[in-house]
């Protein structure tokens, strides 16, 4: 009996729909592992496909594709380790969410998911059909547990695969990214290490997916608790780990663990990360976007630079009567520190044009936001035919606190293909500027040092679309709207509540007013990276049509 058992842990990047390619990296990573003399090597969650598939997976064509994949990967993987990889799979016309272990040129083993998530970004209860509580599987003489993903959040599948003889736990995942997740994690997987007395392994996937980011992160426990190894946060690695056999069972062989970064830069990663992945996968090789000279396109275009590199970067400026030469120097003053290509094309000729085209139907109305939106429209209008001549995508620039209240145009600055900053609010964005000003990280392609002038941080935020205008003229300022909409969006919170708290009734009620009428404006907006659990799109949906109000609060 061998006292030494070695997994090769491929912590990687698919791409959902690209069954061939992913297949390719599942086995340069089983031939990585066979040079190490691995006995088997591990890939994570739904791999093959991709993930998260949603109803794509329920397509018959694709589902038996991806099936006819791993039977011929299997055979790939025949004279070496054993393969276990993440794909549907289908039996008495159920479709199962199901991990697939690969020895001999076959398939001799499945787990097939039992705990289906149906919360957040998940919708799996109406995509797949649960599996049973199952036991273990062999390689070799050793019996492996693997609970996937949400099975391991529950106690039974790991209870029942311990008490059927499992000798360690292998927990595939496709796990993406919240701010302080990984604590959620860990606290699981020591639960499910205490109450089995096993070792676990975590092996979690990275890379972009429309909104979702998968960060990695992989670790293993042993028995008490005690990490054994981490895995770096968002970056793909194959890793051989060793488990030894001992009086008291096995146990993992200390290995490295790398350090994690602070919360900041897990936000600054996903977003570029999530832009990389999003332009890498739908083909785009260049972003575009209008800088106004305020702090939103700022951050933007630096996280444009940073994923993409500052060659493939564009950024417009598109001036009106109303712009500030604060603002020419600064979107200027951002292009020049980033590196990046700056055009200007002034909007006050197209504004002419359009005035005069109206002023037949609007002779005797007074000039009112319509005339401020056509300023924006005219703006989307002139970068999205500089993405269709040129193949740019054109990325958006609303923050989360704009997006939640509608201060933004629709068909005018919410057009795009991506949104970076969809989920972090204005005073978080104004505090990764500075962060991001302070720090320089290698896998951030644009300059390092001070890209963002702190004028552009630090002047009172405006949309210039009329003389002396401020965002604080409409909204309260950020630092009470923020708390106010971390409250009713992110905490679910009562008017009633946010009053307690010492808040202005007739505030709270005017924000709480705006969020819901601005459920048309979100349901037609870009994607965006997730980065908290509460980000718009499939981590909360609200109907647009809504005549409730709460009459709580005083």
């Amino acid at each position: 009996m061998s006292d030494r058992f070695r997994l090769t842990l491929a912590q990687l990047n698919p791409t959902v729909g690209a069954l061939g390619a992913n297949a390719d990296k599942a086995y340069d990573a089983w031939a990585a592992g066979k040079a190490a003399g691995a006995d088997m090597v591990a890939l994570t969650e739904m791999f093959i496909t991709g993930y998260n598939t949603q109803d794509l997976i329920t397509k018959p064509a694709f589902h038996d594709a991806a099936i006819a994949e791993i039977a011929d990967l299997a055979q790939r993987c025949a004279d070496g380790p054993a393969l276990a990889i993440g794909g549907p799979f289908v039996e008495d016309d159920a479709l199962f969410n199901a991990y697939h272990i690969c020895r001999g040129g076959k398939v001799v083993s499945r787990v097939l998911k039992h705990h289906l998530p149906n919360e957040t970004v998940f919708d799996e209860v109406r995509i797949y059909d649960a599996g049973p509580l199952g036991g273990p599987y062999s390689v070799g003489n050793t019996r492996i547990g693997s609970p996937i993903c949400e099975d391991a959040w529950h106690e039974d599948v790991a209870e029942t695969l311990a008490e059927t003889g499992a000798e360690f736990l292998l927990v595939p995942n496709g796990s993406p990214y919240y701010r302080d997740k990984f604590d959620t994690r860990l606290n699981h997987m020591v639960a499910r290490v205490v109450e089995t007395g096993l070792p676990l392994i975590y092996l979690n996937m990275v890379g972009g997916q429309d909104d979702q980011v998968f960060d990695g992160g992989t670790f293993g426990l042993n028995p008490g608790g005690e990490l054994a190894f981490q895995m770096p946060l968002f970056d793909e690695t194959v890793t051989h780990i060793d488990l030894k056999r001992g009086p008291d069972g096995w146990r993992i062989v200390p290995g490295e663990k790398v350090a994690q970064p602070d919360a900041w830069e897990q936000d600054y990663r996903v977003m570029v990360e999530s832009v990389r992945d999003y332009f890498a996968k739908t083909g785009f090789k260049k972003a575009l976007l209008g800088l106004s000279g305020g702090i939103d396109s700022a951050i933007v275009a630096t996280i444009a630079a940073d994923a993409l590199g500052p060659e493939n970067l564009r950024c417009v400026m598109l001036p009106s009567e109303y712009t500030s030469q604060d603002s020419l120097d600064d979107a200027a003053g951002v292009a020049n520190a980033l590196g990046c290509r700056l055009d200007t094309v002034p909007i006050s000729g197209p504004r002419a044009a359009v005035t005069e085209a109206l002023a037949p139907l609007m002779q005797g109305t007074r000039p009112d936001v319509t005339e401020e939106n056509i300023q924006s429209r005219l703006r989307g209008l002139l970068l999205m035919a500089l993405s269709n001549k040129f193949g740019e995508m054109l990325l958006t620039t609303g923050n989360k606190s704009e997006v939640a209240v509608g201060y933004a145009t629709i068909y005018g600055d919410m057009a795009g293909g991506y949104n970076p900053i969809k989920d972090m609010y204005k005073t978080r964005v104004f505090e990764t500027c500075r962060w991001r000003n302070a720090n320089h990280r290698l896998w951030m392609r644009g300059p390092a040092g001070e890209v963002i002038p702190p004028r552009v941080i630090d002047k009172p935020p405006t949309a210039e679309l009329r003389e002396d205008q401020k965002d604080s003229d409409s909204l309260p300022p950020y630092e009470v709207l923020d708390v106010i909409l971390t409250e009713l969006i992110d905490n679910e919170a009562s008017v009633a509540d946010v009053v307690a708290m010492g808040f202005d009734r007739d505030t709270v009620k005017k924000v709480e007013h705006l969020i819901y009428i601005s459920e048309y404006k979100r349901f037609q907006s870009a994607p965006g990276p997730r980065l908290t659990m509460r980000s718009f799109w499939l981590d909360r949906r609200y109907p647009i049509v809504n005549r409730w109000r709460d009459p709580g609060g005083g």
